[in-house]
């Protein structure tokens, strides 16, 4: 069974420079540490995840084993569970919330299973999506502690498309009247709405809609009925402005965005030591292969492994079972491998 807790780590320094009073990241485990203390997994969440998201690739017989490792989820700043702009008061309440990063995160997550856990080796690293953002900078930041690491259908810095696709999003969420420049008094329907709506033509494929396994393999027989079932609700339950900070840190994702890189993404990534296994999916369109296929060119010791699907970004999401599997068994193979 799974165990709740709260990191408190107290007054952060971001990377903006600013001083996060107060911060709490709340986290999530299964399974046990054993007594050699090796058999650690830390897994982030996604865009609008929790540690509840995660739940789909963890149990008995399966690569994530809880029988077998000790698996940590903890929860990305902002996503309404850890703080966030919805539950930090003033003066970084709602829209005052600062930019918090990838690298904001992967530090309080490594005081975290220093402090509470007292880690010094994680059998592995692996996260989807913004997971897998957390992930590649795991790696780059702590390779002497990192053994494995296994993104998916993530990056290792945001793309200047990537970029502009969230852009658009954030945009309709600010245009609409009921946002009232993120001081709203009730959640701004409609401006999620329209969020939801620019969102939805991206994370499954082109391919996925010609073949209208919208209709065949969800179930839903009109595009209304899509966007009613996969995003709209999804979003209504996010608060608004926790949307923006996510958003604004996938915005700002680079590993390479630290001093001892200076801004050099190959460096960043050549000092990556871990083994890793990097599976973007072939239909992807936030993280394409072509962008995994320059980041593994420049790491140690990493192997691409595509996830052959024409379920874009959410092949990575637990939905298709053919899916998981790819991805469930290129995690068993690198676990089973001495680094």
């Amino acid at each position: 069974m799974a165990e709740h807790a709260i990191f408190e780590a107290g007054d952060v320094p971001l990377q903006s420079g600013l001083v996060l009073p107060a911060v709490r990241v709340v986290y999530c485990t299964h399974g046990r540490l054993n007594a050699a203390r090796d058999n650690a997994i830390v897994y982030p969440t996604h865009y609008m995840g929790t540690h509840d998201s995660n739940a789909w690739a963890i149990g008995p017989g399966q690569a994530l084993d809880p029988e077998k490792y000790f698996i940590i989820i903890p929860d990305m700043l902002g996503n309404g569970v850890s703080s966030s702009p919805s539950n930090t008061p003033a003066p970084f309440d709602g829209p005052r919330f600062p930019l918090v990063t990838v690298r904001d995160n992967v530090l309080l997550q490594h005081r975290l299973v220093t402090e509470i856990f007292g880690l010094t080796t994680l059998a592995l690293v692996t996260g989807h999506s913004m997971g897998a953002l957390q992930t590649f900078q795991w790696g780059a930041l702590f390779p002497d502690m990192v053994q494995r690491i296994a993104p998916f259908c993530g990056a290792a810095r945001v793309s200047r498309h990537n970029w502009l696709f969230l852009e658009g999003c954030k945009s309709a969420l600010i245009a609409a009247g009921d946002f009232a420049g993120g001081d709203y008094t009730a959640p701004p329907v409609a401006g999620i709405r329209a969020f939801a709506r620019v969102y939805a033509g991206w994370a499954w494929s082109q391919t996925f809609f010609r073949q209208q396994l919208d209709r065949e393999r969800l179930g839903l027989p009109s595009m209304e009925d899509f966007l009613n079932w996969a995003w709209e609700p999804a979003f209504q339950a996010c608060d608004a402005n926790n949307l923006l900070a996510m958003l604004a840190t996938w915005q700002a994702a680079d590993i390479s965005a630290d001093p001892r890189f200076d801004g050099d993404l190959a460096k960043a990534l050549a000092a990556i030591s871990a083994r890793a296994v990097v599976m973007p999916c072939r239909s992807d369109q936030y993280f394409p292969p072509e962008d995994s296929e320059i980041e593994v060119a420049h790491m140690q010791n990493a192997e691409l492994r595509v996830i052959p699907s024409v379920w874009g970004h959410m092949a990575g999401g637990g939905l298709n079972p053919e899916d998981a599997m790819f991805i469930n068994a290129a995690l068993l193979a690198l676990l089973a491998e001495t680094v």
